[in-house]
């Protein structure tokens, strides 16, 4: 569940306005009783969780008593998990999807937050809740349940609104007294100025005016540990991470641009630093490699099945096929939720944090970007257009050889990705390049596993004459997609190729 809302500052004399200008023709804003609400928070004891602005708690009186919330990229939004429990055990899951900010280290209870709470619902004319409009009176306690604190704050939820409701409703508060002010949450008000130090996990902020190549590095790999960490949770939730991807895959992705910019940028870190880092990222990306291919494969089938009305094929041997790939799925995933409860995995997470603050670099990271990424870029778009790569790319060639190419193309695009925010545009329009061709190569080299696939699992079952129609039928769609992907990619790669767009690589 995303949770969405806006907290506004306000003193004891603040009068909460009339809400009904906000409500939909026809609508109403019904009050509901006041109640008491008592949460306590778990943290670690320097509060990790706090500091990167998620919770754990328990609240006495919900249904689902134990909550954990989670940041988004959007100030005020939230990935909100409930989970029933006993009071003094908060349930494993929970405790599991916090990894990334604990870290191992023990969770204890931090604080108590006692709030009594008057609740208005903004509904429409059918009734449906669209906000709910709550009037905070909070009580912060000691472990001895004597009082430390009090304030008071509105909040405004969006239900099955839209986020013109919520600002519509936080303008009427404004205009009545309100403070609209950065988004803080209660426990991290109770907690005081240490809740909200900076986090552990640096977050990348963008390069200086004349970076050195060293910047360019610490900004590439904080770019791609915050996405490995930030679809952690999603993972283990089995969650959407939005954008179209699954969350498997920016974190496979992640791991792999990761020790792409490790290995690009190698003599500008430490090789006793990072060859074992990127040793775990291999282990990790491949994990999750095989969940994800599974993933590819089941969404592959549907599209390949439907491709063509007019000549349909046998839906209960697609079904069939698909409940294979559902098993090899669910058996993939559950080998990523074993890893991801690994102390290896909690160790690499460990690794990845203090990566991403402070890498190790060598004395030539200090020299001007300018002077030294290029020719560091100049590397594996060599290897990509030497005599083992598309010079070499026969049109006859077998998919394995194809294949190896779409490799080198990611490796020579994953690096120009890493250095054009120092570099700019020349280096930017070959990304954008080269993103055309890793289109077709990539779909190119799921065309020819799924086609092995299709005939594969007809095999596995040799008495399944229609199984193996329909995979023959399906096998022969993916052969005609590698056939035209080939044809597709000479053009591709003359538009990556071309001068001004490499003119800048040495």
């Amino acid at each position: 569940m995303v949770e969405e809302e806006q907290k506004h500052e306000v003193d004891d004399a603040y009068v909460l306005p009339d809400l009904s200008t906000t409500s939909p023709a026809g609508g109403r804003v019904r009050a509901l009783p006041p109640v008491t609400l008592v949460a306590r928070y778990l943290d670690t004891v320097d509060l990790r969780l706090a500091r990167a602005g998620a919770s754990l708690r328990h609240r006495r009186g919900d249904d689902l008593p134990w909550t954990v919330k989670l940041p988004t990229s959007t100030p005020g939004v939230r990935h909100e998990i409930s989970r029933p429990g006993p009071v003094r055990q908060p349930p494993p899951e929970l405790v599991e999807l916090v990894t990334t900010l604990h870290r191992g280290a023990p969770l204890a209870p931090v604080t108590v937050v006692r709030t009594v709470r008057h609740a208005h619902e903004v509904c429409d004319s059918a009734g449906t809740v669209l906000a709910e409009v709550v009037d905070d009176r909070v009580t912060v306690l000691d472990d001895a349940g004597a009082t430390t604190d009090t304030f008071r704050e509105l909040e405004v939820e969006l239900k099955a609104g839209d986020r013109k409701l919520l600002n519509r409703i936080g303008a009427v508060l404004r205009k009545a007294g309100a403070r609209g002010g950065a988004f803080v949450p209660k426990h991290v008000r109770a907690l005081g100025a240490a809740a909200r130090a900076e986090p552990d996990l640096v977050a990348p902020a963008g390069l200086p005016a004349d970076p050195t190549a060293g910047d360019v590095v610490t900004e590439a790999i904080r770019k791609e540990v915050r996405r490995l960490l930030a679809h952690d949770p999603l993972v283990r939730l089995r969650a959407p991470s939005g954008g179209g991807k699954s969350a498997v895959h920016q974190m496979r992705v992640a791991c792999r641009r990761l020790r792409t910019d490790l290995r690009t940028f190698a003599p500008l870190v430490r090789r006793s630093w990072s060859r074992p880092l990127r040793a775990e990222l291999r282990w990790l990306a491949a994990v999750l490699g095989v969940a994800r291919d599974a993933e590819v494969l089941r969404d592959r089938l549907r599209r390949t099945a439907a491709a063509d009305p007019l000549s349909p094929l046998d839906l209960g041997a697609v079904d069939r096929l698909d409940e294979a790939l559902a098993e090899r799925q669910r058996q993939a995933l559950a080998a990523v939720h074993e890893a991801l409860r690994s102390a290896r995995y909690l160790a690499l997470v460990d690794a990845l944090v203090l990566a991403a603050r402070a890498p190790r670099l060598t004395r030539r990271a200090a020299v001007p970007a300018q002077r030294v990424l290029p020719g560091l870029v100049a590397r594996p778009w060599r290897q990509l257009t030497g005599p083992d790569g598309v010079d070499a790319l026969d049109p006859l060639a077998p998919d394995d050889r194809w294949h190896a190419v779409r490799k080198e193309g990611k490796q020579a695009r994953y690096a120009v990705n890493a250095v054009a925010p120092a570099l700019g545009k020349g280096a930017r329009r070959l990304s954008r390049a080269l993103a055309g061709v890793q289109d077709v190569l990539g779909e190119h080299q799921d065309a020819a596993v799924a086609a092995d696939t299709w005939l594969a699992l007809a095999a596995g079952r040799p008495d399944d004459h229609e199984l193996a129609v329909t995979a023959g039928r399906l096998a022969e769609r993916e052969r005609d997609t590698v056939r035209r992907m080939r044809a597709r990619f000479p053009a591709a790669w003359h538009r990556a190729s071309r001068r001004r767009r490499t003119r800048w690589l040495p």
